[in-house]
């Protein structure tokens, strides 16, 4: 249910920016570090709006990686230490089994 609204979000904002691309259709004057030149306003607000995403989206794969890799060591150690209370569980009952048997003789 989560991904839906994400989604509808999503899509409402996708379309609150192309309406208002599309009404500012002047040219501006873009400055860059080395000069500046004239874009249609909608093509400045569309590369904008892309370029947020791109960056928004990788620092999301970035995080996502390191959340990966966090969940595999923590799997990994708990794994560890299963088998080694597993082991201490299987000494602990042989100890009791050796006692057992000592007791009834």
């Amino acid at each position: 249910m989560k991904f839906q609204w994400t989604l509808l979000l999503g899509l409402a904002f996708a379309l609150i920016v192309a309406v208002f691309a599309v009404i500012n259709v002047d040219p501006v004057t873009v400055n860059y570090l080395f000069g500046e030149s004239e874009w249609p306003l909608i093509l400045v607000i569309l590369g904008s709006v892309l370029m947020g995403g791109i960056i928004v989206g990788s620092v999301g794969l970035f995080r996502m990686f390191v959340l990966q890799r966090e969940v595999k060591s923590l799997r990994k150690k708990n794994n560890s230490l299963e088998e080694q209370l597993a082991q201490k569980d299987t000494a602990q009952e042989e100890t009791a089994n050796e006692q057992q048997i000592e007791d009834i003789h």
